[in-house]
């Protein structure tokens, strides 16, 4: 089996969210293709990566795709600027790598958690993720709260505890008290004593209203310093935090040693963080008790697999972070399915929209709190004709 062509694809922008899933599919002369995703769909960022993948598409036509570890290692040293870490670059490996695993998959006949070892479990305790945006709702604006009041908080986390969810997260300090997003001034150096009260509100409104035995996960979008970050700690301990998320930006692992130092409660960090050497030093410094690297911008399944194995000596468990398309979840449920140090899946509002729904043929949710992984061959998942049809889409060959 070889590869014949790459074709890159630019899905419609989510007029609400602006989320911009790139993919590319990556076809065989066997007639097997497999698909692949950049998660690099929020923020800056989406159109780099489509021409990044059309960059490094002819390094791998005519190779065999079940030589996934020779593809990587060549797509990482050839292109140079990946041996920096850049997120942009390790982005496009990871969507080429991906689409090799879906081909071997596809291929076998087989699942991707078997390719991995087998099922370490049936199925993954999921949580709400991001509910600052409410829950159940047909559209979410990353940029404005549809409420800042605590009340709004709480009505959001029944709302996904009635849907049988045991764990919730929320950012409580990205949004003032009219649900306006914070200035980057605001939320650095110590938050003023307004709205480190709001926070509190916020917190105290949610466990009022779900009680203690729902796990409750605090994300920091590494929006604060780490001042900000260890006074966001200390507040967290008296809610009975699962954990912590970015409570600083992850460039110096060390602001994070320092913080997790002063706290009780675990930190997790990794949706910024790429390949094994920028995992590392969260590792041995033992500053995380999660990490969350992204399939889909940390280097691939390939890297990714590693990553969690290096996680695993330090009995450090997992999250994988998911924040793109419906295909991103599927490859991250395989994983999380087949390693044994996952923690709990992040199930993402963006991932509950009828438009991201409808980016793929099939729609994986969770019921009860809980989801499996696909029994599909290979990654399970398509994008739908009606995304096809709407994506920008060129070919290299």
């Amino acid at each position: 089996m070889k590869i014949t062509s790459v074709d890159v694809m630019a899905l419609e922008q989510d007029p609400d969210s602006k989320n911009r899933p790139i993919i590319c599919r990556v076809n065989t002369d066997e007639g097997i293709y497999g698909y692949g995703e950049a998660a690099i769909a929020i923020g800056t960022g989406a159109n780099a990566a489509y021409e990044l993948i059309k960059d490094l598409a002819p390094m791998i036509i005519g190779r065999d795709p079940f030589d996934n570890e020779v593809i990587w290692e060549k797509l990482f040293k050839s292109s140079f600027w990946a041996q920096g870490n850049g997120a942009i670059e390790l982005s496009a490996i990871s969507a080429i790598d991906i689409a090799l695993w879906d081909i071997k998959g596809k291929a076998l006949n087989l699942p991707l958690y078997k390719l991995l070892g087998g099922k370490q479990r049936e199925s993954l305790r999921c949580y709400a993720s991001q509910i600052q945006f409410g829950w159940a709702t047909e559209t979410f604006n990353p940029l404005k709260a549809p409420s800042g009041a605590p009340e709004f908080y709480a009505q959001a986390a029944r709302k996904a505890v009635d849907q049988g969810y045991t764990a919730v997260k929320a950012n409580f300090m990205r949004f003032d008290e009219n649900g306006d997003m914070l200035s980057h001034e605001a939320a650095t150096g110590y938050l003023s004593k307004k709205m480190m009260t709001l926070v509190e509100e916020r917190m105290k409104a949610v466990r009022d209203e779900v009680g203690y035995d729902i796990d409750l996960i605090v994300e920091n979008h590494a929006m604060t310093d780490a001042a900000t970050g260890l006074q966001i700690a200390k507040l967290c301990e008296k809610y009975d935090v699962m954990f912590l998320e970015e409570p600083t930006m992850p460039l110096n692992p060390k602001v994070f040693e320092k913080i997790q130092h002063q706290t009780s409660v675990p930190l997790a960090t990794g949706e910024r963080s790429y390949t094994r050497w920028g995992f590392q030093p969260f590792i041995d410094n033992q500053s995380l008790t999660v990490i969350q690297p992204d399939i889909g911008n940390c280097g691939g399944l390939t890297e990714a697999k590693k990553i969690c194995d290096m996680a695993h000596i330090y009995d450090l468990s997992v999250q994988m972070h998911v924040c793109s398309s419906p295909l991103s979840v599927a490859i991250s449920l395989h994983l999380e399915t087949a390693i044994p140090n996952f923690m709990i899946h992040e199930h993402h509002i963006t991932n509950t929209t009828p438009f991201n729904i409808a980016q793929c043929r099939y729609d994986y949710q969770p019921v009860d709190g809980y989801i499996t992984a696909p029994d599909l061959p290979g990654i399970g998942q398509e994008i739908s004709d009606e995304a096809l049809s709407k994506a920008r889409i060129e070919t290299i060959s």
